[in-house]
């Protein structure tokens, strides 16, 4: 396949144009990063997203190792001089890896088989004669005496029969043609069943109550099903097998193999049937079961990186002082208060779970730290003992009448493995692992972005059983998905970690710190000409990054917005253009003037008078009405409270706020202010059929249900969105 023939195969199946495919193959080939070349270089894609090109990047990886695999195998095939023009073609023509291993099968290297063991005995002739079904007269034993040979092992006619079949066997159960046939049949007809192991320990078989006896057809298997099936059989707690109409099955394939009847007819069927259960069906079965878990962790992968982007791209509480409350039990309730912009200002340790007397003291600190620092926002990790710290939270709030005083529930999931990291003791150096932890819960609300990038994504738990999938692929795809919410919102060059400016385009981790130590040692920033000074930060890897790096208050206006530096003659122009200057972009006056203007500009008509592509020109003109804007603006503010809800008084009926923690295939999980996170069965989020609950609602989408189902005694809440009014459904 050539390189032409790749772009053409990869567009035809992204539908999109060849030109599309062919120019992000370049760019992507000339080291350039996807958000780079999905912000800067529409003109040249045809303004193809992120997502599209991270597309056309997995499918030319694909179709490149594709042909290497068929030159290897071309190679090999032609040293054993069984080369034909008709397999060299088929070979090329395979657009599928599944397909090129079943040409390759017959030819492969492998283990002394049984059948290999009988060709060495002279028995190829007779399994031929057994194929070919041409022989009519006498009897398979009168023909197979003539291959008696006990220098070789063959004793008896029947040994002859014997080793025949075991070529047959094999022979037949290697063609590609009847592979692929069966693959699909098994596919479409086979059922997985279940059974749960009657030796395994009571308490450890109940989590997979629902899978003993369980069965059901491998093509409707959903990922979620499947990955829970594996967990139970790598536990050794369920025994898995798939089922399939084997007769059925054997005597298709004779068909297929039979040419018409022969004495060897008989020995033939035993061989098809030998081959089939004892070679084709188990090879066949282990591949459907990589298949679905292959199909599995790839849908668990991508609902995590669609969770995990949604969970990154809340919308900051920024300007908040926050209180951080990290509680525990025997440990106590961790606090921290830090300033508007993150820095720690002051920390303790109170009880809440315990003595009367203990809890006075502790709602003695809190009133003091809130008025000593004006704390407006009290964050609580949603671990263990937070119902108890939110009573006690909600109580203070009341009883003290702080009306500017709200408190959120925030995901702890994470904090711990960042309070213990290298980075934490780093950025964090005089507090100790406990306190850190609730710095992080502080800041989360401030900005999620740039404090969840600190936590290894796995930790974070919005997601599920992502424990169970391929872990360097979910690496890979998570790490995707941070550096695609990264650059989206852009990076405060002066102000940001080294953890967050690693997920920028074009920096890694080294050039990240190389950036703070140039900061901490020079000052902050005031152009982003200054990166070139950075150690190891060079024109391509400035190129890749400038775009997403802003500087508040840099010396040129443009260097606050998401104009490249490659565009500022342009944008000046554009300015020009509408009766402005870069002086006006600081004025709050003036931009509303340009904006104003903006609504009326023939974008076309401007980028032709002054020779520029119409998507850059776009873009351009939205960076200049909003400089240093952050696009999480305009997402819903997280919901804090003042009260907290008691699962006692929760009726069924009763329509509440709350706020989607987390989504997986079968449902979505709100916080409505209890303990436990309810959840609505992807049956009960609309009147329509819905294909994934991705496709109705985000993680930190605030909505309104309906509590359809209370279970005080498991602490489960069932709730409904479709039986909300449409109106009222997203608050």
């Amino acid at each position: 396949m050539l390189v032409t023939e790749i772009n053409a195969a990869v567009a035809a199946e992204l539908k999109i144009k060849p030109r599309q495919a062919e120019a992000v193959a370049e760019l992507l080939d000339g080291g350039n990063t996807v958000p780079f070349i999905a912000r800067y270089r529409k003109e040249a894609t045809g303004s193809l997203d992120e997502e599209q090109i991270r597309a056309v990047e997995e499918r030319l990886n694909y179709l490149r190792n594709l042909v290497k695999r068929q030159e290897e195998i071309l190679a090999k095939i032609e040293e054993q001089g069984k080369l034909t023009p008709d397999l060299k073609a088929a070979i090329e023509k395979s657009s599928k890896l599944q397909e090129l291993e079943d040409l390759y099968l017959p030819y492969k290297q492998k283990k002394r088989t049984r059948a290999m063991i009988a060709r060495e005995k002279g028995l190829l002739p007779l399994a031929e004669a057994m194929m070919a079904g041409v022989d009519t007269e006498g009897t398979a034993m009168e023909k197979a005496a003539a291959f008696i040979d006990a220098e070789k092992g063959v004793e008896t006619a029947e040994d002859a029969l014997t080793g025949a079949r075991d070529i047959v066997a094999e022979v037949v159960t290697e063609e590609a043609a009847l592979r692929q046939l069966m693959r699909k049949k098994l596919w479409q007809t086979a059922v997985l069943s279940t059974a749960l192991d009657p030796e395994q320990p009571e308490e450890e078989r109940q989590v997979f109550l629902m899978y003993d006896g369980y069965e059901e057809p491998v093509r409707t298997l959903p990922s979620h099903r499947t990955l829970a099936i594996n967990r139970g059989e790598k536990k050794g707690l369920l025994k898995v097998k798939m089922n399939a109409d084997h007769e059925a099955n054997i005597e298709t394939i004779f068909g297929r193999v039979r040419k018409q009847s022969s004495i060897y007819e008989e020995d033939l069927h035993l061989a098809i049937e030998d081959g089939y259960k004892r070679l084709l069906f188990p090879a066949l079965e282990r591949e459907i079961r990589a298949l679905l878990t292959e199909n599995a962790e790839a849908q668990a992968i991508k609902v995590f990186g669609l969770n995990l982007k949604q969970l990154l791209l809340q919308a900051p509480l920024a300007g908040h002082v926050v209180m951080g409350l990290d509680p525990g039990y025997r440990t106590g309730c961790k606090v921290a208060v830090v300033d508007a912009t993150g820095h720690v200002v002051d920390h303790g340790v109170i009880q809440v779970t315990q003595s009367d007397a203990a809890k006075l003291t502790a709602e003695k600190l809190l009133l003091s730290l809130i008025k000593k620092h004006g704390v407006t926002l009290i964050s609580i990790g949603n671990g263990t003992a937070s119902y108890e710290t939110e009573e006690f939270t909600a109580n203070l709030i009341r009883d003290h009448g702080l009306d500017s005083v709200h408190y959120l529930i925030t995901n702890e999931a994470g904090a711990s493995v960042y309070s213990a990291s290298k980075l934490a003791k780093e950025e964090l150096p005089e507090y100790d692992v406990t306190i850190r932890g609730a710095v992080s819960i502080a800041r989360r609300v401030q900005d999620p972005l740039a404090e969840l990038v600190k936590i290894d994504p796995q930790a974070i738990g919005v997601g599920q059983y992502q424990h169970d999938v391929n872990q360097k692929e979910l690496a890979a795809a998570l790490d995707a998905t941070i550096e695609t919410a990264v650059n989206h919102v852009g990076v405060d060059l002066n102000t940001a970690s080294g953890a967050l400016l690693k997920h920028v385009a074009g920096v890694n981790a080294a050039i990240a710190k190389n950036i703070v130590t140039y900061r901490n040692e020079n000052g902050m920033f005031e152009s982003r000409k200054q990166l070139l000074k950075v150690p190891r930060l060079g024109p391509a890897a400035f190129t890749q990054c400038a775009g997403f790096l802003r500087i508040h208050g840099a010396k040129s206006p443009l260097d606050n917005t998401p104009v490249h530096p490659e565009s500022y003659a342009l944008a000046e122009k554009i300015l020009e253009k509408l009766g402005f200057d870069l002086s006006d972009l600081a004025n709050k006056k003036q931009l509303s003037f340009l904006a104003a203007k903006r609504k009326l500009v023939d974008e076309e008509r401007l980028a032709k008078d002054l020779d520029a592509g119409l998507p850059t020109v776009h873009d351009i003109l939205d960076a200049l009405v909003r400089p240093g804007r952050d696009p999480r603006e305009d997402l819903p503010a997280p919901l804090t409270r003042q009260a907290v809800v008691h699962l006692s008084d929760i009726k069924t009926g009763t329509i509440m706020r709350g706020t989607v923690r987390n989504i997986t295939d079968f449902g979505v999980f709100v916080d409505i202010g209890l303990k436990t996170a309810g959840l609505i069965h992807i049956s009960e989020l609309s009147d329509r059929r819905v294909r994934h609950p991705l496709d109705v609602l985000s993680v930190g989408d605030i909505v309104n249900v309906m509590v359809i189902r209370v279970d005080e005694q498991r602490g489960r809440i069932g709730l409904s969105l479709k039986q909300v009014p449409k109106e009222k459904r997203i608050a």
